[in-house]
């Protein structure tokens, strides 16, 4: 029948999806892992789409599971959607440079999953077809890191970076979370499942394996989920084994056949290192030479901005995927004393709470709904199960699996991988609660009635083109990543302009526009350096160059405009105009950094930029308050004190001049230029110009 094969290629598609994530990328590309995930995300959820839907044009007939677990789904994307259309930076919002994490679109994309797998896993045998395919997945992810941390560099792929902890899941963290999630999912099969030796062999390395990566990561937040949801593996276990003994005979026969030894290992040694893990767990990677340190915001800090959040935009938040703009203008004052007071964060503590910064009230209590439903739903299987003393094992146990990955998302940032497969495992939960059940699912055949046929083909028309058009488009803008690399690492300037328009030309965005701008920057530069040894044909350039240097970060503000670094990027290119006498250009690049500053109040390198402008305008004032103000947020600003020393200088104030070059020799007594400097200032000398270091970055 066409239906059940088109259903077919539909499930395979979708099943290449949620057991290849793990382990996706594209070889020797240089394109990152997580953006390679999100073309095997789109392209294989849409040709799962596609392909299901067809399969519906020929039964006529369309099987759903009936839960409020999706309906409260829905209402989560369009909180998402919502959110998105009040956003200061729509596009940002909506689909950001690629496909973003915690944008409309990616979250409409897990909810889809998620809806999938609810359909697909219905059956009972393509759940266990996936499950197995995951185990698999899970045990070539652990083997392949095991051979990096031996030959890092020969196993990059030219994509990974040559560090042992760089990995396929994402930060060393969430590699731990990954392989805690592997350890609990392999111990619940082992410990309710009766299977073969040869699987029972494969559980059992992937046990192994995963446990032993926990310890190389030994990250105190995996050890304490890890063990409590060992132990709640291991009195269910026991509870259940009590359950079905009928007599004190087979009680000790159960309790000896089936206690479970395997469980109760992996919480003592949770506990183990949950306790004592500053001792115990630095042995191992000290011996295998892995480092790893991951700076992000602390739980406090991400309650903080939210608040801040809130209180200005509390019903829709800052926007989806514009957390690093509310740690602009939130971020604690306290941050500019280390050094990471320059450093912008995408996320915060964790998924959920990093949502509940973005999406604002409207967000938070669709979140609240839908894990309340999810959470509940679970318990009640869990309970429902044991007064009928015949539990559906295989549905609880996906239930364990995504209520581990929601939980781990709220205590941290765990990636694309675990929230994708969060709502795949959920969409199991879902569709296997439903089966047996006629109250359970919904069932619609629209061949016999000439009216629902009409509109219920329309609308499978509609949702065909869709998902064509999607991945189509997402194609498009993928094929652009590779030339923005290339870009990066182009050894002409000639090359570097025409990968970054090749670029531009599939997917513009602020990102892209800003690296424009910076290769015809570098352009004008090399062009101005030549002094009066340019060609004619150079000089005629010259203007060109920099109309598309500064149309390049105009597009950037335009694309958007709330965020710093483009504004400081327009600023950078009118200074360099103003350096070349361009009349007016100097106002112009002040007026940019001072919009910069706003949108990121607490940077003192932004305060600095507006006083070394304020300077070349022949403000001097204005320049000395600037760089007071960059100094008052970061006293130990090395930077901040040399301006001011050569702005003292600059009026004959050699005392000041002086005492501001000391300070900063106190900070950085090893610098030979900054000591040169002093000594020059000390003996009356003309002063030696520091060069300045404080450019903007090009990263989002």
């Amino acid at each position: 029948m066409l239906s059940n094969r088109l259903d077919k290629i539909s499930f395979w598609s979708f099943f290449a999806v949620v057991v290849l994530l793990p382990i996706f990328l594209l070889p020797f590309s240089k394109i990152p892992a997580e953006t390679s995930k999100g073309l095997l995300l789109v392209v294989g959820l849409a040709s799962s789409v596609i392909f299901w839907t067809a399969a519906r044009f020929s039964d006529g007939k369309i099987v759903l599971p009936k839960s409020g677990l999706i309906v409260a789904g829905f209402g989560v994307v369009l909180a998402f959607l919502v959110s998105a259309i009040f956003s200061p930076a729509l596009k940002t919002s909506l689909f950001g440079v690629m496909l973003d994490f915690g944008t409309f679109y990616f979250i409409l994309a897990a909810f889809l999953l998620m809806f999938m797998s609810s359909i697909f896993l219905r059956d009972s045998k393509n759940a266990q077809i996936v499950f197995w395919g995951s185990m698999i997945s899970f045990l070539a992810v652990f083997l392949f890191q095991a051979f990096r941390l031996f030959f890092p560099e020969t196993l990059s792929l030219g994509v990974l970076l040559s560090g042992k902890t760089d990995n396929l899941i994402g930060s060393w963290n969430a590699f731990g979370v990954f392989a805690g999630f592997s350890a609990i999912v392999s111990l619940f099969f082992l410990e309710f499942f009766s299977t073969s030796r040869l699987a029972k062999w494969l559980l059992g390395a992937l046990v192994a394996l995963s446990v032993l990566f926990v310890i190389l990561v030994n990250f105190p937040m995996v050890w304490g989920i890890l063990g409590i949801f060992s132990l709640l593996i291991f009195v269910y276990k026991v509870s259940f084994s009590s359950v079905r003994s009928r007599d004190g005979a087979e009680a000790a026969h159960s309790e000896k056949k089936n206690f479970p030894a395997v469980s109760f290992t992996i919480v003592m040694i949770s506990l183990l290192f949950f306790v004592a893990g500053q001792f115990l767990g630095g042995f191992l990677p000290n011996r295998l030479g892995i480092s790893s340190i991951e700076i992000r915001p602390s739980f406090g800090v991400t309650a903080s901005i939210a608040g801040h959040t809130l209180a200005k935009s509390p019903i829709f938040g800052s926007g989806p995927n514009r957390f690093s703009n509310a740690w602009s203008s939130y971020k604690p004052d306290a941050i500019n004393n280390t050094q990471f007071w320059d450093a912008s964060f995408d996320q915060g503590s964790g998924v959920l709470p990093t949502f509940a910064v973005t999406t604002g009230i409207l967000g938070i209590l669709t979140w609240l709904i839908f894990l309340f439903l999810f959470v509940w739903t679970g318990v009640k299987s869990l309970f429902l199960a044991g007064k009928d003393n015949a539990p559906n094992i295989e549905t609880i146990m996906f239930f364990v699996m995504s209520l581990y990955l929601f939980i781990a998302s709220f205590f941290y940032f765990t990636g694309t991988v675990m929230f994708l497969l969060a709502f795949a495992f959920l969409g199991a939960f879902i569709g296997l609660s439903a089966v047996g059940r006629g109250n359970r699912e919904i069932t619609f055949s629209f061949l016999n009635d000439p009216r629902k046929s009409f509109f219920s083909i329309l609308f499978l028309i509609f949702i065909m083109l869709i998902s064509a058009s999607a991945g189509f488009k997402y194609l498009e803008r993928f094929i652009s990543v590779p030339y923005f690399q290339k870009t990066l690492s182009a050894s002409t300037i000639e090359s570097a302009q025409t990968n970054i328009g090749n670029a531009i030309a599939l997917h513009a965005n602020d990102l892209y526009w800003r690296a424009y701008s910076q290769v015809y920057l570098v352009k004008l530069n090399t062009l101005v350096s030549k002094g009066s040894a340019l060609s004619e044909t150079e000089k005629s350039e010259l203007q060109g160059d920099l109309d598309l240097a500064i149309g390049g970060a105009a597009q950037a503000v335009a694309f958007d405009k709330t965020n710093y670094l483009n504004q400081r990027m327009l600023g950078l290119v009118y200074e360099s105009a103003g350096g070349m006498g361009v009349t007016g250009a100097l106002d112009k690049s002040l007026d940019a950094y001072k919009k910069a500053s706003e949108l990121n109040p607490k940077n003192p390198g932004l305060k600095l930029d507006l006083a070394r402008i304020s300077f070349s305008a022949k403000e001097t004032k204005n320049a000395i308050d600037y760089a007071n103000q960059a100094l008052t947020m970061k006293p130990d600003y090395v930077d901040a004190l040399i301006t001011l020393s050569q702005l003292y200088k600059s009026q004959g104030d050699n005392t000041k001049a002086l005492s501001y070059a000391n300070k900063a020799l106190e900070i950085v007594p090893a610098d030979k230029s900054l000591t040169q400097y002093v000594n020059s200032l000390s003996s009356a000398s003309t002063p030696v110009v520091l060069p300045d270091t404080t450019t903007p970055k090009t990263k989002k």
